[in-house]
C-alpha cells in the first residue's frame, strides 16, 4: 500500500527532531575539526616551566662537515643561547627565511647569541646555494641524517623549516615548525635574556 500525502510530511514535532539531529551532528563536526586543527607553527615551552626542557644527551656531541671543508662541532656553541635551524635548497620557505636569520644574528651575535643552519640536503646543493645566496651564520651539513635530529629535537612532523631555540644552559625554549621571521626570533630573545640568571 502506498503512503497517503500525510504519512510522507514530517509533521511539526518531527520537524523539530529532525532539526535538532541535524544542529547536533553539524556540532559533533565542527567540534572535531577543532580537535583535529593544525597545531601552531610556534610551540612555546609550557610558561610553568621557565627553565625550558633538556636537550637530547647526545645534541653536544654532533659533528658536520661545512660547506667550506671544516667541521662544524655542536659542542663549540654550548654555553651560549642558540638558534638551531633545520633547512634545505629544495625547500621555499627555508630559502625565504634565510634573510631573516641571517638578520637575527647580525643584531644579536654581540649579545651572545650564536645560530646554526644544519642542511637536510647534499653538499654540492648547499655550496652552489651560499655561493649566491651568503649567510653570517654557521652551516653545518647533516645531510637527510639530519630529519632524526630534528624529530629528536621536537620536529615530530619530519618537517622543514624547523627551528629550535635553546638558552645557554642547553635548555629547549621554543620550537618553530615552518617559517620564522626577525621580529619572532628576536621577541624570544629578549624573552630567554630576561630570565636569564644573573
Amino acid at each position: 500500500m502506498s503512503p497517503t500525502p500525510e504519512q510522507t510530511t514530517p509533521s511539526p514535532t518531527r520537524r523539530r527532531l529532525i532539526g535538532a539531529a541535524a544542529a547536533s551532528v553539524a556540532a559533533t563536526a565542527g567540534a572535531l575539526a577543532w580537535l583535529n586543527r593544525t597545531p601552531p607553527s610556534s610551540t612555546p615551552i609550557a610558561p610553568s616551566k621557565p627553565a625550558g626542557e633538556p636537550a637530547p644527551a647526545d645534541l653536544w656531541s654532533q659533528q658536520f662537515d661545512t660547506p667550506t671543508g671544516g667541521t662544524l662541532k655542536l659542542a663549540d656553541y654550548r654555553g651560549h643561547p642558540l638558534v638551531l635551524n633545520f633547512w634545505a635548497t629544495w625547500c621555499p620557505p627555508c630559502v625565504k627565511e634565510l634573510p631573516e636569520l641571517n638578520h637575527f644574528h647580525e643584531a644579536f651575535h654581540a649579545k651572545g647569541w650564536r645560530v646554526v643552519g644544519l642542511a637536510i640536503d647534499g653538499p654540492t646543493p648547499v655550496r652552489d646555494f651560499l655561493a649566491k645566496v651568503g649567510v653570517g651564520f654557521d652551516i653545518g651539513l647533516a645531510g637527510f641524517g639530519g630529519t632524526e635530529l630534528s624529530q629528536k629535537l621536537g620536529n615530530v612532523a619530519g618537517g622543514l623549516p624547523f627551528s629550535v631555540i635553546l638558552d645557554a644552559q642547553g635548555q629547549i625554549r621554543h620550537r618553530i615548525t615552518g617559517a620564522t621571521s626577525y621580529d619572532a626570533l628576536s621577541a624570544q630573545a629578549a624573552l630567554i635574556d630576561a630570565q636569564a640568571p644573573r
